[in-house]
């Protein structure tokens, strides 16, 4: 199954969408290289100016290694930083021809993971968004679309707003309140990115924010689910999982994010 994002993308053969021509890796000048524990960076301009977003990978790595029970990360992953939107829009346009532009890219070819990004206010959301793909792909076989996804939304924003703070947060009231939200069911039969839209991304994020914040049943069975494709067993399906556990589990959402929201307002 292939696991892809409004910014992600993983293949999983380097012939079907890389083409070595044109804005090739050869035909950059690549001016600064800096390893940050599991991340190999290199780009086109010095990254001083970058250094504070860069010194924060080590520590989401460690956070997914402690709330996902990821295994250390020993697979090296890259990320090529591009100085301009340009020049990182012509340098993909030119390797992956047939993809269509995201502003940030996770590419797994042959084995090498590497994440694709440029200079911008938004880069440390970009760079966490896309390690976190990274960082799952390195140590599990497969993820569904929609927890990939729903994963990459909730640990793209800084440590201090990933509980509370969150863009979705907002919007989320709103498709509550007129029955919009994606039942974990449905979302579960999106398998590609063409079938998403920006209502999905924000029910992935909630589903996910409901499993690491809510009852301890819901994360049990995320933490049982990933244990399950660790050790390359059927790991069945989520939304049964936690209707088993926890019947009525969409009312149960609700009810965690009208908790959440008195919460955040006190």
């Amino acid at each position: 199954m292939g696991k892809f994002s409004r910014r992600a993308l993983l293949a999983a053969a380097a012939g079907c969408l890389a083409t070595p021509r044109g804005a090739s890796a050869s035909s950059l000048t690549w001016v600064d290289q800096r390893q940050y524990g599991p991340f190999q960076v290199r780009s086109t301009f010095p990254l001083d100016s970058c250094s504070g977003v860069l010194q924060e990978l080590p520590a989401l790595e460690l956070e997914l290694r402690r709330v996902l029970a990821l295994s250390p990360c020993e697979e090296p992953i890259d990320i090529e930083v591009l100085s301009s939107k340009r020049q990182h829009r012509d340098y993909l346009k030119n390797r992956f021809p047939n993809t269509p532009y995201r502003r940030a890219l996770f590419v797994k070819l042959g084995g090498q993971a590497t994440v694709f990004a440029y200079r911008d206010e938004e880069l440390g959301v970009d760079l966490r968004h896309e390690c976190t793909h990274a960082l799952l792909h390195a140590d599990l076989a497969m993820v569904p679309l929609w927890l990939d996804e729903g994963l990459a939304e909730y640990f793209e924003m800084p440590k201090a707003d990933r509980a509370f703070g969150n863009p979705h947060e907002k919007l989320l009231q709103w498709d509550m309140r007129f029955g919009l939200v994606e039942s974990l069911a449905s979302l579960e039969a999106k398998r590609d990115l063409s079938q998403m839209n920006s209502g999905d991304y924000r029910s992935a994020w909630a589903w996910t924010h409901f499993m690491l914040h809510g009852p301890q049943a819901a994360s049990q069975q995320l933490w049982s689910f990933l244990a399950a494709i660790r050790r390359g067993e059927p790991p069945g399906s989520l939304s049964e999982r936690l209707e088993a556990v926890l019947p009525g589990v969409e009312r149960q959402l609700a009810r965690h994010f009208q908790k959440w929201t008195r919460m955040a307002r006190q």
